[in-house]
């Protein structure tokens, strides 16, 4: 199955910097797949794991700042990263400019829904909890992490 997203035809979910490429549904249950660019600064997750999906990190600008597992680095232009399932990771831009990355998340359950409830709590339109209530649904489950807080 070919999957081909024009950029025009991409759903932008501009409050929260996403725009979402390609779905579980879409892919016959292979990937999922969005960007995401984060402004000097902005946290994009706090510390969480999927426990079923890989999380893949391809930086196209910028850098970021990565938590895996217990060490933190950060990824500039070109870096690619994948994060196995059952690792806590968080990640924020690092840097004075706005940070662009590719996300691939293999394994996955679907995921657009999740991304656009996101975009209703940048809104101020749904309390930021009602994430963390879907942790099941879309494989994102927060955890705390004593490395990412020290940051």
């Amino acid at each position: 199955m070919t999957v081909l997203i024009r950029a025009a035809e991409a759903e932008v979910l501009s409050a929260s910097g996403v725009t979402l490429f390609a779905d579980v549904p879409d892919t016959n249950g292979h990937l999922t797949s969005h960007r995401s660019i984060f402004k000097p600064g902005k946290e994009g997750a706090p510390p969480h794991q999927h426990k079923e999906a890989s999380e893949l990190f391809f930086v196209l600008a910028g850098s970021l700042r990565v938590l895996t597992g217990d060490d933190i680095i950060v990824l500039g232009q070109g870096d690619f990263l994948v994060v196995p399932p059952n690792t806590p990771h968080a990640f924020e831009a690092a840097g004075t400019e706005d940070t662009e990355v590719l996300f691939v998340l293999t394994h996955a359950k679907p995921r657009f829904e999740y991304y656009r409830l996101l975009e209703r709590a940048y809104r101020g339109e749904v309390d930021f909890a009602e994430l963390a209530a879907t942790s099941d649904l879309y494989d994102n489950h927060y955890v705390e992490s004593t490395a990412w807080s020290r940051r």
